[in-house]
C-alpha cells in the first residue's frame, strides 16, 4: 500500500516551487501526496501532483490584537491538520517554509509523525526557524545557512535547491566561452520586488560600455511592461542587439546560450545559475527579509562564480566599470563558470526524497 507523505508550503513560488518538484519525484516512487497550503498557495499550485490538498491558512498580524487573531488561526488550522493527518495515517510531514505550513507541522510534531524541513535560501526563515530545533531534519540549500537557532540539535543536511528538469539538463553542458569578434550573450532578469533597478539601470550601464563590446552585445531582457520601450530605446541608440520583453517561456534555451547574467539572488535563481554553471553579476534585493538574498549570492561568490554589487552601490557608472572587466575577459567568464558548478547540487530533488524515504 501506498504510503502518504504531506507536503507543507507556503503562498509563495519560492516555497511551492520546491515543494511541488518533491511531489513529482515521490509520485514517481509510488507515493501519495497531499498538499497543505494556504489560498495563496493555490494560485502556483494549478500543476501539483497531490492526491489531496489541505486548506491551512495561518494568519499572521501585529499588535495583541493581531498576534491573538493569528494564534487562534494556527490553533484551527493545527486541529484540522491532526484530523487529517490521522485520517490520511501520513508516512511524513515535509514543509517548506511560509506560516501557513506552521500547522501541518506543529500537527505531525504532536502526534509524533515524522517531519523534515527544507529551506530554501542561505537563511532560515521565520516559521523554518521557530520550528528547526523539533523537526527530524533540515534539509538546506545553501552551505553558509544563517539564523541557525543556538543548541539546536536537529540535524543539518546540505542537499541544495530542486530545479527545474530543463535547468538540470544544463548541468551536463560544457560552458562555450565567448570567441574573438563572436556574439557576447547577456540575459537580464528581475524579480517581482524592486525590479526598475534593473529595468533601467542596467541598459544605460551597457549602453555606456566602449564601442568594441557593444557591437558585440546580444541581450535578452525581461522588464515590466512600463519599463520596455524605454529599454528598447537605449539598446537601439547603443547600437546592441536586445529583445526585451516581460517574460521569456524558453529561459532554459537562453541560459544555455547565455554568456552572464544580470539579475537579482533569489534562492532558485542562485541554484539555477550553480546548477548551469553560468556567471552573474548579482544584485541582491535590499528588502529581502533578514537580508537572505545577500547571503545567497555570497555562496556563488565565494566559489567564484558572481560578482555581487549591493543595491547602494549600484549607478550606471559602477554597474559599467564592473561589467567591462568580465565581458572583456572570455577567459574569466570561463572561470566563473567553473567556479558556479563548483557550487552546484544538481539532484537536491533526489536527495530530498531518499530523506523523506529515510524518516518514514
Amino acid at each position: 500500500m501506498s504510503r502518504t507523505c504531506v507536503v507543507a508550503a507556503g503562498g509563495t513560488g519560492g516555497h511551492m516551487f520546491p515543494a511541488e518538484a518533491l511531489a513529482r519525484e515521490l509520485t514517481a516512487r509510488g507515493w501519495r501526496v497531499v498538499l497543505a497550503t494556504d489560498s495563496r498557495g493555490e494560485a502556483y499550485a494549478h500543476a501539483f501532483p497531490a492526491e489531496e490538498r489541505l486548506a491551512l491558512d495561518a494568519a499572521t498580524g501585529r499588535g495583541p490584537i493581531g498576534m491573538a487573531k493569528a494564534g487562534v488561526a494556527i490553533l484551527k488550522g493545527v486541529l484540522k491538520a491532526r484530523t487529517a493527518l490521522k485520517r490520511l495515517d501520513a508516512a511524513v510531514v515535509v514543509g517548506f517554509g511560509g506560516y501557513p505550513s506552521a500547522p501541518a507541522l506543529l500537527a505531525a510534531l504532536s502526534q509524533k509523525r515524522p517531519t523534515l524541513l527544507h529551506e530554501q535560501n542561505a537563511v532560515l526563515g521565520r516559521t523554518n526557524r521557530w520550528l528547526a530545533p523539533y523537526v527530524g531534519a533540515v534539509a538546506a540549500s545553501f552551505p553558509n545557512l544563517q539564523k541557525v537557532p543556538h543548541g539546536m540539535g536537529t540535524t543539518i543536511e546540505l542537499i541544495g535547491n530542486p530545479v527545474r528538469p530543463d535547468i538540470r539538463a544544463l548541468f551536463e553542458r560544457p560552458f562555450a566561452a565567448p570567441v574573438d569578434g563572436g556574439p557576447v550573450h547577456v540575459v537580464v532578469t528581475g524579480g517581482s520586488q524592486g525590479a526598475r533597478i534593473l529595468a533601467e539601470t542596467t541598459p544605460l550601464a551597457l549602453a555606456a560600455l566602449p564601442e568594441a563590446i557593444r557591437a558585440r552585445l546580444t541581450v535578452a531582457q525581461q522588464a515590466r511592461p512600463e519599463s520596455l520601450e524605454a529599454a528598447r530605446q537605449i539598446y537601439l541608440e547603443a547600437g546592441i542587439k536586445a529583445e526585451v520583453a516581460p517574460f521569456f517561456r524558453d529561459m532554459a534555451a537562453r541560459l544555455a546560450d547565455a554568456h552572464l547574467l544580470i539579475g537579482r539572488a533569489g534562492a532558485s535563481t542562485c541554484s539555477e545559475l550553480a546548477v548551469a554553471g553560468l556567471p552573474s553579476l548579482l544584485i541582491p534585493l535590499k528588502i529581502a527579509m533578514d537580508d537572505h538574498q545577500r547571503f545567497n549570492a555570497q555562496s556563488l561568490a565565494d566559489a567564484g562564480g558572481a560578482v555581487v554589487m549591493l543595491e547602494d552601490e549600484v549607478t550606471v557608472g559602477a554597474m559599467t566599470a564592473a561589467l567591462e572587466p568580465l565581458l572583456s575577459n572570455p577567459a574569466r567568464l570561463a572561470g566563473m563558470s567553473a567556479g558556479a558548478r563548483s557550487a552546484a547540487l544538481p539532484d537536491a530533488t533526489a536527495r530530498l526524497a531518499d530523506m523523506v524515504e529515510a524518516a518514514a
